[in-house]
This record gives C-alpha cells, sequence and structure tokens, in this order.
C-alpha cells in the first residue's frame, strides 16, 4: 500500500480479474438498503470530516457509535447526528476500550477518522502527533483483529502521506516519500493498516484525499472559511503563502460520499481489503485560483487579496489522481467545484449572519 512492488501489484490487482469495475453510475446518495441496521463505529465523528460521515450514516439508517475524547460545543453537522449514535467516551488509543466497543455493539463496520490533523500542531508537538496518529491506528487495527465479526474498516489517511514526488499527480502506486511531521504521521498509518492487512488478514483499507472543504469547518485558519468570513465581512482575504503552491480541494460530502462508497465496495468483494484509493475532483488550483474562485461566488470578484508570503516548508504542488476511485468502485465527485464552493459560501453566510461577531 506503501508503495513498492506490494503497491503495484495491488493496484494490477483491482483493474484486473479479482475485482471488475462496478456497472452503475457514481453513487449520489449511500445505500441505504446497505446500510439500514447495520452496527458501525467511527472515531473522529465530531470532527470536520468525521461529523458528515456520521450524520450520512445515521440519515441513512445505520446503528451508529462513535468514540469522542473531548467534549467540544458541537457544530451544525454534529447536531444532524446527536442523539441518534450512541456515544462511548475515550481515546482511540486506549486499545481495550476500542475493543470493548466493538464486542459490546456487535460492530461489523468501522470508520476511522480520528487524528491530530493541523499541520502547525504537528510542527510544534511531533511526538504528540505520531502518538495519536499512529499509535490510534495500530490501536484500532489491534482491536478489530482480535474481534471476529469486523468486516470492513476505512482508514483515513492523506495525500501528505506522498510527500514530494518527481512526478504528479498521485497514483497509489506511488511510494510513500513523507518528510514533515503530520506527513509522516499519515504514511506510518498507510504501512501500519498494510502490516494489519497483510499479516493478520484484518480487512482494511486507506482513503487518500486532499483538502476537504464545505459546511460546518471552523477553523478560520484554513484557506476556504478564512476566505470566506473575510470577503463576506469586506475584508481582503489574507494568503499566507505567495499564493502559488497547488493543492487538491474536495468539497465535504464528496469525501463522506467516498468513505461510504469505499465501505460497501469493500462489504461486496472483499479482495478490496488492504488497498488504497486516491478521491480528488481532479481540478487541482493554485492558492490564489482558489481565492478568486471564492470571492467570485461570493459575489465579490474584484476584491485583491493580501499576500503575505511568510509560510515556510511549503510543497510546491500535491495532487492526486482519481482514476482507480473511478475505475474500481465507480465513484466520481456529484459537485463540480465551482457548484460546491457556492454551497459553502451559502453556508457561511448563514452561519456568520447567525453568530454574533
Amino acid at each position: 500500500m506503501g508503495g513498492g512492488k506490494g503497491a503495484v501489484e495491488a493496484v494490477e490487482l483491482t483493474g484486473g480479474r479479482g475485482a471488475e469495475p462496478m456497472a452503475a453510475g457514481p453513487p449520489t446518495t449511500p445505500d441505504t438498503r446497505f446500510w439500514r441496521d447495520r452496527p458501525v463505529f467511527v472515531t473522529g465523528a465530531t470532527g470536520f470530516l468525521g461529523s458528515h460521515v456520521t450524520a450520512m450514516l445515521v440519515e441513512a439508517g445505520a446503528d451508529v457509535v462513535v468514540l469522542v475524547r473531548d467534549d467540544v460545543p458541537p457544530t451544525s453537522q454534529v447536531k444532524r447526528w446527536a442523539g441518534a449514535a450512541s456515544v462511548v467516551h475515550g481515546d482511540v488509543r486506549d486499545q481495550a476500550l476500542v475493543e470493548r466497543v466493538l464486542g459490546e455493539y456487535r460492530v461489523d463496520t468501522v470508520f476511522h477518522l480520528a487524528a491530530q490533523t493541523q499541520v502547525e500542531v504537528a510542527n510544534l508537538n511531533p511526538v504528540s502527533t505520531w502518538d495519536s496518529n499512529v499509535r490510534g491506528t495500530w490501536s484500532l487495527l489491534e482491536a478489530a483483529r482480535r474481534t471476529p465479526r469486523i468486516r470492513t474498516v476505512v482508514v483515513a489517511s492523506s495525500d501528505k502521506a506522498y510527500g514530494t514526488q518527481p512526478a504528479l499527480p498521485y497514483s497509489e502506486e506511488m511510494p510513500l516519500k513523507a518528510l514533515h511531521p503530520y506527513d509522516v504521521s499519515k504514511a506510518c498509518c498507510d504501512m501500519v493498516v498494510s502490516s494489519y492487512h497483510a499479516v493478520f488478514g484484518v480487512p482494511a483499507s486507506v482513503t487518500r484525499c486532499g483538502n476537504f472543504f464545505g459546511p460546518g469547518d471552523l477553523n478560520w485558519d484554513r484557506l476556504v472559511p478564512g476566505t470566506i468570513r473575510a470577503v463576506l465581512r469586506g475584508e481582503r482575504p489574507v494568503i499566507r503563502s505567495d499564493g502559488s503552491p497547488v493543492r487538491d480541494y474536495l468539497y465535504v460530502e464528496d469525501g463522506a460520499l467516498a468513505y461510504l462508497c469505499l465501505a460497501e465496495a469493500m462489504a461486496a468483494r472483499p479482495e478490496l481489503a488492504g488497498e488504497a484509493f486516491n478521491f480528488s475532483t481532479e481540478t487541482p488550483l493554485s492558492v490564489i485560483e482558489l481565492t478568486k474562485m471564492i470571492c467570485r461566488a461570493a459575489g465579490v470578484p474584484d476584491v485583491e487579496p493580501d499576500v503575505r508570503a511568510t509560510a515556510r516548508n511549503e510543497i510546491s504542488a500535491q495532487h492526486l489522481s482519481a482514476q482507480k476511485a473511478r475505475r474500481v468502485l465507480g465513484w466520481a465527485p456529484r459537485w463540480t467545484l465551482a457548484e460546491a464552493l457556492e454551497r459553502t459560501v451559502d453556508w457561511y453566510r448563514g452561519h456568520l449572519a447567525a453568530t454574533p461577531d
């Protein structure tokens, strides 16, 4: 999964006789027949992506239990599922606790999304990030290994695991060349999943996505929410880099659908376990290009960003090929980037109007 000969063989397997592409069109909603009453465990459910995944599962009729470490004010997305999912308080690094939850709630499907996700926090506190992200992953997978009912485990990795590559876009057969602390934590998670699948047969796969954006993200240091808030307040958006870094941006609802799509496919085709899948709109943009798209979506196309060029240690370009997910899973994003940005701006407009400054 992490690259080299084994990863190349895995890609060939999913494209060949072992797993033909799905004949149906791209999934635009979860399969409620599949999810109804299915016992599902979600870590990281109060996070940005996790809150969307959990809400989507609850609304599809799944019997969801979530693991919550810290009590924080609920976002609008958490409120979509609060009261409808069972909540266990604890840390994903507590393997005995996770094993108890998997057994007592008779879980058969797991989404492991819990992680320390902030790059700057990882740069300041690498050990706590590695402990949370890497130890958290092996603790969950060890609990899954010891729980016979588990049929599917989907683990969140990241495009950051690829590091700097000689050619783009990133594809799943590339070796993982992460160097920075957060990136390394995700590459290690990938390898832990590979080991637990290859050696112990744990039915786990990983997802690699770019930068999520959409309703409910209140981390104003991120480019999309920070830019939207600035322009809706009549301010110039601040760009910390020089505006040139190229990145992938994926609407969070498309990301949540991708996770459920993968889990559905793994249940039908067990040979997909051990694989890695990129999910992307395949529309890479520079920071300045995305900022201008946001300004247009907000109806203020003439705003000039405040480009400060203070960011350091930026990889100049990171973007993904999603051809494997399209071919093997039949997945495609439901919304174009322009449509997703319009939906996102509308959500923030309502949120900011209802929130005191």
